[in-house]
């Protein structure tokens, strides 16, 4: 007679299929507990409910087994590929970076002993009033005087806003128009922030007769080398 089905009955019995996951789980878990190291692994973080999450998909579990078998399935083997082609193309990245910043390191900075800053002056200048009510506009002329200049250097210019400047406390109400020239210092003329006037042509700003005024570049420089002074309109529309 088979006692295997009453109840108390110790004897043990075929096992199901749901048994047999059970014990073929617990045997994978052992095993890898004795393979895998867990606390080096980077995604594996314990939340403060006592359960496993993997940081790299975003999923919980409840035991170390349940974690091992989620790492050996599809979805984490995708997302770890995915992972090392975007690290693998993010350092590939950054070597280029630090191959291009070690090649304009290793140029050599130009160094040279300043003499100090040149002489200037600094002349209000009005464009002259046409009969139709052109003309009219108000514009710097600065004149800036370079006798010790080096050989083969043509000074340079640029404006530049109020928050671009390291010197002062920013203020939008003006800008700067800074002047380089080897080997003097670099000097800079605080401007009110009005709009410059960029066009091609303009009204010539001298004492011609206002009825024939010669046409030439509202805002313009220029450089003679052989009185060795730079000279910059600043027109304003």
């Amino acid at each position: 007679m088979d006692f295997s089905g009453r109840a108390g009955n110790k004897g043990g019995g075929i096992a199901g299929a749901s048994e047999s996951n059970v014990d073929r789980r617990d045997r994978l878990r052992r095993l890898a507990l004795e393979t895998i190291d867990l606390a080096k692994d980077p995604y594996l973080l314990k939340n403060h409910l006592g359960g496993l999450e993997c940081r790299l998909c975003l999923t919980l579990h409840t035991n170390e087994g349940s974690y091992l078998a989620h790492t050996q399935g599809k979805k984490h083997q995708t997302n770890l590929a995915r992972r090392a082609a975007r690290e693998a193309k993010e350092n590939a990245y950054d070597s280029n970076k630090l191959i291009t910043a070690s090649a304009t390191e290793a140029m050599p900075k130009k160094q040279f002993v300043k003499i100090g800053r040149p002489g200037y002056k600094v002349t209000k200048v009005r464009e002259p009033l046409l009969e139709r009510g052109e003309g009219g506009r108000l514009g710097l002329l600065f004149q800036v005087s370079l006798p010790e200049i080096k050989e083969g250097v043509t000074p340079m210019h640029r404006f530049m806003g109020a928050f671009e400047q390291k010197q002062e406390a920013p203020d939008r109400n003006y800008q700067y128009l800074v002047i380089a020239a080897e080997p003097y210092e670099t000097i800079a003329f605080k401007l009110q922030s009005r709009e410059i006037d960029r066009r091609d042509t303009g009204l010539v700003t001298s004492s011609a007769p206002a009825s024939r005024p010669r046409p030439e570049p509202s805002t313009w420089s220029h450089y003679d080398p052989d009185a060795k002074t730079f000279s910059i309109q600043v027109m304003f529309k």
